[in-house]
């Protein structure tokens, strides 16, 4: 949990410096388009109010000369009055305005229907926004155009440098403080999940082993035979290094190998002697009626290929589909070494147990025939230790060991 934990608040802090490295960034773009739309807003304002006033109303037209003298001195470094014809009436600049005109480029008349601005950095460092505004009468008609250079001056600039940063650190500051609460509570949500998960699981689990002992039973006394095969199984898989999906459905294969054998009468499956060959093949039926029962069980759907197919041979002799070679799964192939392993060391009302060296000459009669021989020689290298755990191992012991075992492999 605490693993967990840790990776949660990494994730969270990973999102979090990326949400603030973004909006960050963003926040203070959009608060200096702000400042600037705010400058030109009120330049555009004050200049129409001012050319409003130098309006000749008694019809001989604007004084063009004093309205651009007048705004060269005040709000602008250049100032430029057009007729609706784009032609310039008059033009005003100040001393710093004649040195930005050297910088800035010359465009054609104006013929533009809407307000707007540019704003530009200048390579001697000052920072100007350029204003374009249509001049109307009051009847909506195109009266004129003007141009106008407004230098931001340096008090100004620092002050929406300040806004601006501030709004961004305020947005990277909340986007780290939403990390910060969203952790407890995503830690919270986390534990319920993964408390309702495990009981899920062991709940599934718990059927999975009453499930399998009920089948084991059928044929023996205990349901060791189960937990011994299911362990010895998952031992021989951790060997050849299969894990996750692979190792669970192998388990659950495990426990529920047999589950055909509830549809198996008790005078052919507990027959002391050789069971003939119409009593073989309706013991074989039971690989088909397992299958059936298991499909479309959701969690236990993982354990249809060891089911299905853990009678199958190596060399294609086996059933009921006849696989061989690699084609039998990974999991039926493990799970077919591991069940004659078994059977073979243990008591059946049929048999007694045979001793390790016997067992493990008759699966090497079987290598390459019944059983894969790369798997089989895995084996072979771990039978004596399995031997001796399970041996004399109890129900209770056995079912110990496969605790341990399940709960590596399905984190629970």
């Amino acid at each position: 949990m605490i693993t967990f934990k840790r990776k949660v608040a990494l994730k969270i802090a990973m999102v979090s410096l990326a949400l603030a490295s973004i909006a960050s960034p963003l926040a203070w773009y959009v608060s200096r388009q702000n400042a600037e739309k705010g400058i030109v807003s009120f330049a555009r304002e004050e200049s129409r109010r001012l050319l409003m006033h130098h309006d000749d109303s008694h019809g001989k037209g604007m004084d063009a000369e004093k309205a651009a003298r007048t705004l060269a001195g005040g709000l602008f470094e250049i100032a430029e009055i057009y007729d609706s014809n784009g032609i310039k009436l008059a033009d005003a600049m100040t001393a710093e305005g004649q040195l930005i005109e050297q910088e800035i480029y010359h465009h054609a008349p104006p013929r533009y229907q809407a307000s707007m601005y540019e704003s530009l950095n200048l390579s001697s460092g000052r920072w100007i926004l350029r204003v374009f505004t249509p001049l109307r009468e009051v009847n909506g008609n195109l009266k004129g155009y003007f141009e106008g250079v407004r230098l931001v001056p340096a008090w100004q600039r620092k002050q929406i440098l300040v806004d601006s940063l501030t709004v961004a650190l305020m947005v990277g500051l909340a986007s780290l403080l939403c990390g910060g609460v969203l952790y407890p509570i995503v830690i919270r949500l986390s534990s319920e999940n993964q408390r309702k998960a495990q009981e899920v699981l062991e709940s599934h689990i718990s059927m999975m082993e009453a499930l399998g002992r009920a089948i084991a039973k059928r044929d023996s006394d205990t349901g060791a035979h189960n937990y011994r095969v299911a362990w010895i199984s998952a031992t021989l898989a951790e060997t050849l290094g299969i894990k996750g999906e692979g190792m669970q459905a192998l388990i659950v294969g495990s426990f529920l190998h047999d589950a055909g054998k509830i549809g198996i009468p008790d005078a052919i499956l507990l027959k002391p002697g050789k069971l003939t060959d119409d009593e073989m093949n309706l013991m074989r039926t039971h690989v088909a009626m397992g299958e059936e029962i298991i499909t479309g069980g959701g969690w236990l759907d993982g354990a249809r290929e060891g089911v299905a197919c853990h009678h199958e041979k190596w060399d294609g002799s086996g059933d009921p589909r006849g696989l061989a070679g690699e084609a039998i799964p990974l999991v039926a192939r493990i799970f077919a070494i591991v069940d004659v392993f078994d059977a073979l060391c243990s008591k059946r009302p049929y048999k007694n147990p045979l001793p390790l060296n016997e067992a493990m000459d008759v699966l090497q009669k079987g290598s390459g025939i019944h059983f894969d021989p790369k798997l089989l020689k895995a084996f072979s290298s771990i039978a004596s230790k399995v031997y001796e755990t399970t041996i004399h191992a109890s129900e209770a012991e056995m079912r110990a060991l496969m605790k341990k075992m399940v709960q590596r492999h399905f984190g629970n």
